[in-house]
């Protein structure tokens, strides 16, 4: 059995196993390939914070988990790795800012930085497998598929490429020319990809293959990433426009705005049943008919809205640039927690079995949950 050979079932064994693990694991930004936000275990009642952690430089990122190990980057070009008891358990630099959030892939951790650079380490200590070179600089996180015992990881650059990377040994599978960035991070569901760009361009992408099967023109900067509720998927512009979409058909079914004001969108939508809710930059959650496209109710913050939603057990969790972190009930909109984190919160939650963890700007992390 050759080593490659080897490696390659420890590889997809250890995919499975996380697999097993979700609730105890938040591996993906947003949870899922798909980037739906939905969380399969309940939020805390009435949470507490449990620990703070500084990591001495602000942070664009959004944490993610495994193992319970807390993993996030930061401006400083550094990614952190912090144990569920609030310690260090090691950091390592990035050699540029890393504003994306980071991706577990069994035991690499996978991270993208603003030289254009991916790079695959282990997540145990960081030291790094192999580095990838994209154009030009990256801003959103890395996705990971995978189909019939093959997989590829997906990445978006400003050099006008989706890129899929073997996450064996960080080499190029394809990748998909646009017209302009791709800021966001591609979603991934039912083995298809769908991704937006500034060219104003949704793609649907055979991840397999590359092969560009549709496209949906919005006509307007997509700054953002979609959330596919399959068949079906929800995206924001710029202009502060919300999106539903047939991805099978490769069409909108209906384009509503989020407000009066027309503030630009940056999160990312949350799905489940009928309601899908989408943050603005006007400071306001709003909570959308899925089926109608009208909006059900909005939630006023005091800040832009530029985190993305988590859905879980009927509540919806979400941060504000005001530096609070919302729990609000799913079905009517109303306050049931806040917490003010002292800096703003634009990054999304992770969330496992009996805590939540939050980021602020300015590199704080915080485990919110239950004082035993």
């Amino acid at each position: 059995m050759t080593e490659r050979f080897l490696y390659k079932i420890l590889f997809f064994l250890s995919i499975s196993l996380t697999a097993y693990g979700q609730g105890q694991e938040w591996t993906v930004f947003r949870g899922k390939s798909d980037l739906s936000g939905r969380s399969a275990v309940p939020l805390p009642d009435n949470p507490a914070v449990i620990w703070n952690f500084s990591s001495g430089s602000r942070s664009k990122s959004s944490p993610v988990i495994s193992n319970n190990v807390i993993f996030f980057g930061t401006e400083a070009g550094s990614i952190v790795a912090v144990g569920d008891d609030g310690k260090l358990r090691w950091k390592s630099g990035a050699g540029s800012a890393v504003e994306a959030p980071p991706l577990i892939s069994g035991n690499n951790i996978i991270y993208s930085s603003s030289d254009g650079s991916v790079k695959c380490a282990l997540k145990e200590s960081g030291r790094i497998i192999w580095s990838y070179k994209t154009g030009n600089q990256i801003a959103g996180s890395a996705n990971i598929w995978h189909i019939a015992g093959k997989s590829g990881i997906l990445v978006g650059s400003y050099d006008f490429y989706l890129h899929c990377i073997d996450p064996l040994n960080g080499k190029l599978l394809w990748k998909i020319e646009t017209e302009n960035y791709v800021n966001g991070t591609p979603a991934i569901s039912e083995g298809k990809v769908l991704f937006g760009g500034c060219d104003g361009i949704l793609r649907i992408v055979n991840p397999v293959t590359g092969r560009q099967e549709d496209t949906i023109n919005a006509g307007v900067y997509i700054a953002s990433s979609p959330a596919i509720d399959y068949p079906y998927a929800y995206v924001g512009d710029y202009e502060g426009t919300f999106y539903k979409l047939d991805i099978s058909a490769g069409k909108i079914l209906w384009r509503k705005p989020a407000g009066s004001d027309g503030g630009s969108i940056m999160s990312i939508p949350s799905c489940s049943g009928n309601r899908v809710l989408i943050g603005s930059d006007d400071g306001n959650l709003y909570c959308f008919d899925s089926s109608k496209g009208n909006i059900i109710w909005s939630f006023r913050t005091n800040g832009s809205v530029r985190g993305s939603p988590v859905i879980a057990d009927n509540k919806v969790l979400f941060g504000s640039n005001d530096g609070y972190v919302y729990i609000v009930g799913l079905n009517d909109g109303r306050r049931i927690w806040s917490f003010n984190c002292g800096s703003p919160v634009s990054s999304t939650p992770a969330v496992t079995n009996d805590r939540f963890y939050v980021l602020t700007e300015e590199g704080r992390l915080t485990a919110f949950g239950i004082k035993k």
